[in-house]
């Protein structure tokens, strides 16, 4: 595995997410208002300006395209293609019969998070440096872990408020594509913490990961 396919896999669970949210708000909109007819998923969306008419398909295919990944995570082309049919290869990633997409094998991605991780994708934190939050530092960890010290764990980001010890990434993208979406900043945070937190931060992040991975499923 390499860190681009870590970083690409939870992309996709935070873009199926992101589907399952457009259309429960859309439906739930929609419940509010009196109608006596019952409203496909694609007539919603439709009525919600959400997708063009008869355009369910291209906008959900429109999320997973080889641009938009690159778009939203900085993953070359190349890369993207690459790392898709690495991840399908090894049972990390497969294809939705449904609307082929690709979609994460998210209980097997949790097995490897929690027992393979930190050998394969080995983490430490080094000299002082500007960066965006990490592991018990993040949003998502830092109401339910508390740091031991003053220095906390940071990927270098220029134009980040925190300052602490810095951590490489899983992939060199990570600080860009975190910027444009909560859900997938919040799980790398969490996948940093099973890197470098010790057993009872490690148990936490993995509790979390393990909610986050089993919604919508």
């Amino acid at each position: 595995m390499k860190g681009q396919d870590i970083l690409l896999l939870l992309k996709l669970i935070s873009l199926q997410k992101q589907e399952q949210l457009s259309t429960e708000a859309a439906m739930m909109s929609l419940a509010e208002r009196w109608q006596d007819w019952e409203t496909t998923e694609e007539e919603t969306l439709q009525q919600k300006g959400l997708i063009e008419p008869g355009g369910i398909k291209a906008w959900r295919e429109s999320l997973y395209t080889v641009r938009s990944l690159e778009n939203s995570t900085g993953i070359g082309k190349t890369q993207i293609g690459d790392s898709l049919r690495r991840c399908i290869d090894i049972g990390l990633a497969k294809k939705d019969r449904k609307y082929g997409v690709p979609r994460a094998n998210r209980k097997s991605l949790l097995e490897f998070f929690i027992y393979g991780l930190k050998y394969v994708f080995p983490a430490r934190m080094a000299e002082m440096t500007r960066g965006i939050a990490t592991s018990f530092s993040a949003p998502v960890l830092s109401t339910t872990l508390y740091s031991a010290g003053d220095l906390i764990p940071v990927w270098p980001d220029e134009r980040a408020k925190s300052k602490g010890l810095k951590v490489q990434p899983v992939f060199h993208t990570v600080p860009f594509a975190v910027k444009k979406d909560k859900d997938l900043y919040a799980m790398l945070a969490l996948t940093d913490a099973l890197r470098l937190g010790n057993p009872r931060e490690a148990g936490v992040a993995a509790d979390m990961l393990g909610n986050i991975f089993r919604e919508g499923t």
